[in-house]
C-alpha cells in the first residue's frame, strides 16, 4: 500500500483522490511515519439484477384502459 505523508496530502488531496477512484487502491496518509488514515475507494453500486418489472405495483388501473376516455370526470389518478 502506498503512504503519503499528511503534508503532502493536505497539498495534493484532490488529485489523490483522484488517483484512488482510478487505480482503486488504497492509500496510506502517515503523521511523522506513524498511520493516521486510509484512503479507500468507494464499494461499486449495486444494481438492480433485473430492470424490467421494477416498477410492478406502483399503479392501479382503475377503468378500461382501451376504449376512450368519455370525461374528464371519468378520470381518476391513484396514488
Amino acid at each position: 500500500m502506498k503512504e503519503v505523508a499528511i503534508s503532502e496530502f493536505k497539498a495534493k488531496c484532490l488529485g489523490i483522490l483522484e488517483q484512488v477512484r482510478k487505480t482503486r487502491r488504497p492509500i496510506r496518509i502517515t503523521r511523522f511515519g506513524e498511520p493516521v488514515a486510509e484512503v479507500v475507494p468507494p464499494t461499486p453500486k449495486k444494481s438492480p439484477a433485473n430492470w424490467l418489472g421494477c416498477m410492478e405495483g406502483t399503479i392501479r388501473i382503475v377503468s378500461d384502459i382501451v376504449g376512450p376516455v368519455s370525461t374528464e370526470d371519468d378520470w381518476e389518478a391513484s396514488r
